[in-house]
């Protein structure tokens, strides 16, 4: 975080002036290890919040604790939990209050911000800030879909594959994935396609209904875009949407040296008919629900909302609409 933006985080904080009427009960779920989350920060926004809300925050101590929280908080009336980190915090959030009237929402601290940004909040914290301050007085919660995997909610993405792969070696390196963004993200797919997809990747079925496909690598979207490069958005799966009541869906069948130059650029087109039109890729229309499976007995690695989840033989998913209230 620069001292710019810290900056404009206390000129915020000094002038939003604190405000008589009722105010509504909000649970700030801070991850203090976040990209760009530091205490002073932290500071800095909920002083700016109590003008409009009545504040509580707390930071997450261990991994599930998010989850945790938002149990309690949802069986103690909060109006709304902020999650202050990046989409891990957000996946942790969304996990806890699935199934509950109490909205979710976000402030960014990530490196990446994939819901945040989804939801149409800002990616700069101060303004995102301000964003949460301005629709104090019009709170309008609507309820979204969230993806399930083996029971696990995730609100955008989930990858089996090269794609749970680099996002294992990323979160391995959380110093780097924070200096350099999603330019280290770049290298470690490279890394990881060389050392691995190259040679002899974990190979999968994917069954719908009575369809099935091999691939390497597997996409599943609930919402869009897949992801962000930069500013770029990232889309691969054809037909998601947070209400659409269905998963994204596709399949990358193969990955050599002869296939990935022709599948980068079309990746990076922002289009996903582009990316399904690939020789080497399956696109589906929008399911309910899939099955993915190991070919070959051994396990692949999955992730979720930019997580690692860890490695399966078999992983089942499906979509639970209308599960979680959001407020952006």
């Amino acid at each position: 975080m620069t001292e710019t933006a810290l900056r404009r985080a206390e000129e915020l904080a000094e002038r939003v002036l604190p405000d008589r009427r009722a105010k509504k009960r909000m649970l700030v779920i801070v991850n203090p290890y976040a990209t760009t989350v530091s205490a002073r920060l932290k500071n800095l926004v909920v002083y700016a919040l109590q003008g409009r809300y009545d504040v509580e925050a707390i930071d997450t101590q261990a991994q599930g604790h998010a989850t945790e929280l938002c149990h309690e908080a949802a069986e103690a009336g909060y109006d709304v939990v902020v999650a202050f980190g990046g989409d891990g915090t957000v996946n942790e959030v969304a996990n806890g209050l699935a199934g509950t009237d109490t909205p979710i929402t976000c402030l960014p601290g990530g490196a990446t911000n994939v819901y945040c940004r989804t939801l149409g909040i800002p990616n700069d914290v101060v303004d995102a800030t301000e964003h949460l301050l301005s629709i104090a007085d019009d709170f309008r919660p609507r309820r979204v879909d969230t993806g399930l995997v083996n029971g696990r909610h995730f609100v955008f993405a989930s990858g089996v594959g090269l794609d749970a792969s680099v996002v294992e070696r990323v979160d391995a390196h959380p110093y780097r994935k924070a200096k350099f963004g999603e330019y280290y993200f770049t290298w470690a797919a490279i890394s990881s396609f060389n050392k691995t997809y190259l040679v002899r990747p974990p190979r999968v079925k994917v069954e719908v209904g009575s369809t099935s496909v091999e691939g390497v690598t597997v996409i599943v979207q609930n919402s869009d875009p897949f992801t962000y490069f930069g500013t770029r958005p990232i889309r691969i799966c054809e037909g998601a949407g947070l209400d659409t009541g269905t998963l994204g869906l596709t399949v990358l069948r193969r990955a050599t040296l002869l296939e990935m130059p022709t599948l980068i650029p079309r990746i990076f087109s922002s289009r996903a008919r582009t990316v399904t039109r690939h020789r080497q890729v399956t696109g589906f229309d929008p399911v309910k629900g899939l099955t993915v499976r190991s070919v070959d007995g051994r396990e692949f690695p999955v992730e979720v909302d930019g997580d690692f989840l860890g490695n399966f033989d078999r992983v089942d998913y499906g979509v639970a609409p209308k599960s979680l209230a959001v407020v952006a």
